[in-house]
């Protein structure tokens, strides 16, 4: 029986992916961090007065409006979001954004999470500040050129072990740099992909519609933005959520003033990231590693990053140079040639848009707290950076074994062998750790002893007293290796069933949240589990919620 369906962060492990000292204090003790932030994303009296702030800032919404317009018509979204990306054109229209790599059918939950809190935030603020209006925006990070990060899903096959599906365009493992993922077309290798998946899913009455909801939106010759977009619109199409690629010509129009200032006065970006970053390293990590020079360049199909020499600029891992003369002009006549980094895409995210604020995970909070530096050097303001909903989804019968092992949650949040251990250890009279720590302690006590003795006696005997010790422990490490075996043998079964619920709950050695897709619960629950998701999804506590599936 699940007592509280909250965890605080601070009670979970760290992961070099996740929850980490800042963000956790950005989570319990906002005043820590506030010089490095706008807003408190708490205070809901702040939202009202940085809309009001926006509305008279933002002036470039008929070129907005036209760009989404346009967009939208290419990713085939649907009427209600054509009906925001309209209310966008009114001066008092701000935006809640989010956004994420296009990763393939979505990529892991946290996708689905962010997208949620951006949907449901703009639901409580339209309900509640009803002298603004607030949009849900998608930012496609659809120029990102990583493919190996975008390319693969995590499920749990029938035998629920942990599954990583890859989609390999060709057929083979991308080695070289492609470009603009989001432009990629599949090729017709989606279609093992595909196979690949039904097998390994669990046969449900879900699975065929599961499948033909899913190649309604990934077929052969549709790009991964496209697909994305078809993807999350079908999984949230009430919801009239607008989607944004900066990796279009007209946006790129509407930035290249940053990219000429860039250019022309590097390196004074990093040099503020350097600035801010010193700052937070007295206590913190800091999360963006500073370049000379932040912008890529698109160049024979790849995306390259831009590095200063001492004349000229290079492109990284290419034989290609620019002048600075030719890299101006490529930025007043053909813009699209440059895409931002990670420190200059929210700098074009918020010149784009009127972003109120931002859902961010854990990696992006810890970034942002370099960049409020950079947003005054670019005359903006750093939006209101609101935290993403955070859940694991538990099944009633993981709750079950839980249960029955006297197991609390927080157990399951660790490595497998970690948490089978400590199964064993609770249904076991005899703990072979402490028994054989025990055994160990005499031996080095008993040696110690001899060891006085001998060394009056005769000192050449303390070698062989030495070789005997470590014989004895290399004994009883075996001895212990043996105990632990049978012991393994002995609850062989009740292993099996912690082995299962903790793949489901921290699979990979990872929060679920970052390795599962959520198309392995929608064949487990039904085509409206995402509608099921959004109403037990809770946006507003700021702790790790549980969610349990009966």
């Amino acid at each position: 029986m699940l007592e509280q369906p909250w965890i605080d962060y601070t009670a979970l492990p760290r992961s070099g992916e996740g929850f980490s000292q800042l963000f956790t204090d950005y989570i319990t003790d906002f005043p820590k961090l506030q010089s490095f932030f706008t807003s408190d994303f708490r205070k809901r009296q702040h939202f009202s007065q940085f809309a009001e702030h926006i509305c008279k800032r933002f002036t470039i919404r008929e070129e907005l409006v036209k760009l989404l317009a346009s967009q939208h018509e290419s990713f085939g979204g649907s009427a209600r979001s054509m009906e925001n990306i309209q209310l966008l054109a009114e001066p008092n229209t701000v935006a809640i954004v989010t956004g994420q790599q296009v990763s393939l059918l979505g990529g892991p939950l946290y996708t689905v999470y962010k997208t949620l809190t951006a949907i449901k935030l703009s639901e409580e603020l339209n309900a509640t500040i009803p002298e603004f209006r607030f949009v849900p925006v998608f930012w496609l990070e659809s120029e990102d050129h990583d493919f190996a990060e975008m390319n693969h899903i995590g499920i749990l096959n029938p035998e629920n072990q942990c599954l990583s599906l890859e989609y390999h365009l060709g057929g083979a493992p991308v080695e070289k740099n492609i470009g603009a993922i989001g432009e990629v077309s599949f090729d017709d290798h989606l279609l093992t992909f595909f196979e690949r998946f039904q097998n390994g899913l669990v046969p449900t009455e879900f699975r065929p519609q599961l499948l033909e909801m899913l190649q309604k939106s990934y077929a052969p010759g549709i790009s991964f933005s496209k697909a994305f977009t078809s993807w999350l619109n079908s999984l949230f199409p009430e919801a009239g959520l607008v989607f944004i690629s900066s990796n279009d010509k007209n946006a790129k129009q509407l930035l290249k003033h940053i990219f000429i200032k860039e250019i022309n006065e590097f390196p004074a970006v990093t040099q503020r990231i350097i600035a801010q970053s010193a700052k937070l390293e007295d206590e913190y990590h800091a999360q963006i590693k500073p370049r000379a020079l932040n912008l890529f360049c698109f160049h024979k199909g790849g995306r390259y990053l831009l590095e200063p020499r001492e004349h000229d600029f290079s492109l990284k891992g290419t034989r290609q140079y620019f002048t600075k003369d030719e890299l101006l002009r490529f930025a007043e006549e053909t813009p699209e040639f440059f895409s931002p980094n990670v420190a200059l895409r929210p700098i074009c995210q918020d010149t784009l848009l009127p972003t109120l604020a931002y859902i961010a995970g854990p990696s992006e909070i810890a970034y942002f707290a370099q960049l409020k530096a950079v947003y005054e050097y670019f005359n903006l303001e750093m939006p209101i950076i609101y935290p993403r909903a955070s859940a694991t989804i538990l099944e009633q019968r993981h709750l079950s074994i839980m249960d029955k092992y006297n197991q609390p949650v927080e157990t399951f949040f660790n490595e497998t062998e970690k948490v089978a251990q400590a199964v064993l250890t609770s249904l076991s009279e005899v703990n072979v750790d402490d028994l054989f720590a025990e055994s160990s302690r005499k031996v080095y006590d008993m040696a110690n002893e001899l060891k006085f003795g001998l060394e009056m006696i005769d000192p050449t005997l303390l070698g062989t007293l030495e070789h005997t010790q470590i014989k004895i422990e290399e004994i009883l490490l075996t001895l212990k290796n043996k105990a632990m075996e049978s012991q393994r043998k002995r609850h062989e079964i009740a292993l099996r069933q912690v082995y299962r619920v903790s793949n489901a709950v921290f699979p990979e050695g990872t929060f679920q949240e970052r390795f599962l897709n959520i198309a392995y619960f929608m064949n487990k629950y039904g085509l409206d589990f995402p509608k099921r998701l959004s109403n037990e999804l809770l946006i507003d506590q700021f702790k790790h919620q549980l969610i349990v599936l009966t």
